[in-house]
C-alpha cells in the first residue's frame, strides 16, 4: 500500500511515490494542470493512482512563517478535500514550508542547471514532503 506525495501548485503538481513498506519517497513526473478546473488533474491523478496501487496521500500544506495560513494553503486544503471525495484516499495535509527552497539548494549544490532544475523542482518538492512525512512515521 503505497502513499503519494503532491506539491501542488496552481500551474503544476509535483508527484511522488513511496516504496512499498513506506520507508522511501521516488519522484515520479509533475503534472501540468489549471488549478481553475481539476479535472484536467483528474485522468493522470486517476491513472498513477491505480497502476501504483496509492491508498493515501500527502499533500504539500504551505503556511506562513509565523504558521497561519495563506490563500495557497487554502488551496491545499480544497484540494485535499476533492483529493479525499474524488479517489476515496486518506489524505494528510503536511507542513511544507522551504520545501521548494531546500529543493532548490539540493539542485544547485548538484549544479544541475536552471533549465533542468525548472523542469524538477515541484517533483523534488514532492519528494521532500512525503519523505519528512514517512520519516514521522518511523
Amino acid at each position: 500500500m503505497k502513499k503519494i506525495g503532491l506539491d501542488v501548485g496552481e500551474k503544476t503538481i509535483g508527484i511522488a511515490i513511496s516504496d512499498a513498506l513506506g520507508w522511501t519517497a521516488q519522484g515520479l513526473t509533475t503534472l501540468r494542470w489549471d488549478e481553475q478546473d481539476y479535472n484536467t488533474a483528474k485522468e493522470p491523478l486517476r491513472e498513477v493512482i491505480r497502476d501504483h496501487n496509492v491508498t493515501e496521500a500527502v499533500v504539500g500544506f504551505p503556511k506562513n512563517m509565523n504558521g497561519t495560513v495563506g490563500p495557497r494553503g487554502e488551496a491545499s486544503q480544497t484540494f485535499a478535500s476533492w483529493l479525499e471525495e474524488e479517489f476515496h484516499l486518506q489524505t494528510h495535509l503536511w507542513d511544507e514550508r522551504l520545501t521548494t527552497m531546500a529543493a532548490e539548494r539540493v539542485l544547485l549544490d548538484a549544479d544541475v542547471s536552471r533549465k533542468k532544475r525548472k523542469k524538477v523542482i515541484d517533483k523534488m518538492a514532492a519528494v521532500m514532503i512525503l519523505q519528512s512525512y514517512l520519516d514521522s512515521k518511523q
